[in-house]
């Protein structure tokens, strides 16, 4: 499938002055990718462009902070979410005739941006900053078709009103039952989220942890966390799933569930992409496909994984979280380990053989009924 149809702010990118790098499914390294001087924003940057993130109408770009130097200020009344791959400093954040309200962060660290204020992220060092983030600033472009409006709206949403608790890492953690018993951090600042404790989540794969976070208006962003030599269950969802790989390495396995449950056996071998992966590589699977993620690494698996911005098109799939824990049988999203194709398990031991890594999941008796799931 190709890129979908060009809108408003596909034009209003352009007059950015900045690379927009286009691929399909992913970015094996994107602190590598290009970046040339962003007037705007100062410093440098890059948009990317994948398949999913235009069906979301999602923003995702890294930015460049040279040693020593700041970005411009600026407001937006779409939502943000950053991730620091590399370097320290500190961020401003303010609303016109209110104290500024300021925090620290390092690498590893992920905050979202109270909307509507303004900031300034310095960096705090001689070396180079680097910084990955998501917004659903097509959404709100596409739908008032005026970048003068979208940046300089005076609006003050009473979410942040200058308070400085707002970076506080915060502990307030719960359960959501209406989400299939989802484990959430409600914060909007994670100081280092490749060292956070996350909880015990063993429904997508053993020895598995996920905690999902609500940041800002965002409600599907989680960090997830599972052991060499295992694999997660394959599943689909909607579209805008970013996944940064923090540590370890492997592959992801994706097809349009057109192709069923049994894509090899079936004949539609050449349909499924392999995207290998490593730290620092992102991918997102496009709606409707299935996907299946991989460890073949000597450790434990750390992702992030950012999604459900504001009125993003995720949100629906969102509010329907248990579907994604209930197997295609049942009229659910995932496909169980007896029911997915064998050749996907004998690939990944081949795998892990290639790296010296030990399969480390339970036996499994293939079922063999002629189950197709139905649309």
């Amino acid at each position: 499938m190709g890129f979908v149809q060009s809108e408003f702010c596909d034009d209003w990118m352009k007059t950015e002055g900045i690379p927009i790098y286009q691929t399909m499914h992913g970015v094996e390294d994107v602190t590598e990718v290009p970046r040339r001087p962003w007037p705007r924003m100062g410093g440098l940057g890059t948009y990317i462009e994948l398949e999913a993130s235009k069906q979301a109408r999602e923003a995702i770009y890294v930015a460049e902070i040279p040693g020593g130097k700041a970005l411009e200020p600026e407001k937006h009344i779409y939502e943000e979410l950053i991730y620091v791959l590399k370097g320290r400093g500190l961020c401003e954040v303010w609303y016109e005739g209110q104290s500024k309200a300021t925090f620290e962060w390092g690498e590893g660290s992920f905050f979202a941006m109270p909307l509507n204020a303004w900031h300034r992220l310095v960096n705090g060092s001689r070396d180079p900053v680097l910084l990955l983030a998501v917004t659903n600033a097509p959404l709100l472009l596409n739908a008032f078709r005026n970048a003068d409006f979208i940046f300089n709206c005076d609006y003050k949403f009473p979410d942040f009103r200058g308070k400085p608790e707002f970076f506080l890492p915060g502990e307030r953690r719960f359960k959501d039952p209406g989400s299939g018993g989802l484990n959430f951090w409600e914060t909007n600042f994670i100081p280092d989220v490749r060292t956070a404790h996350l909880d015990d989540q063993p429904a997508k794969t053993e020895k598995g942890q996920v905690t999902s976070f609500k940041m800002a208006s965002w409600e599907g962003t989680h960090a997830a966390d599972w052991p060499t030599g295992t694999y997660m269950k394959a599943h689909y969802h909607g579209p805008g799933a970013l996944i940064l790989i923090l540590q370890s390495e492997g592959f992801v396995l994706l097809w349009h569930r057109l192709y069923g449950i049994h894509p090899f056996q079936d004949g539609h071998g050449d349909k499924v992409v392999r995207f290998n992966w490593k730290p620092m590589s992102i991918y997102s699977p496009q709606h409707d496909w299935f996907h299946e993620h991989f460890n073949t690494g000597k450790e434990r698996v750390r992702s992030l994984r950012w999604t459900g911005g504001g009125v993003g098109a995720e949100i629906p799939t969102i509010k329907q979280g248990p579907l994604g824990y209930i197997s295609v049988r049942q009229g659910g999203k995932e496909i169980e380990y007896e029911d997915e194709d064998p050749e996907i398990r004998r690939m990944f031991k081949e795998a892990l053989a290639k790296n010296g890594v030990p399969f480390d999941m339970k036996p499994v008796t293939y079922r063999t009924d002629p189950f197709r799931e139905s649309f």
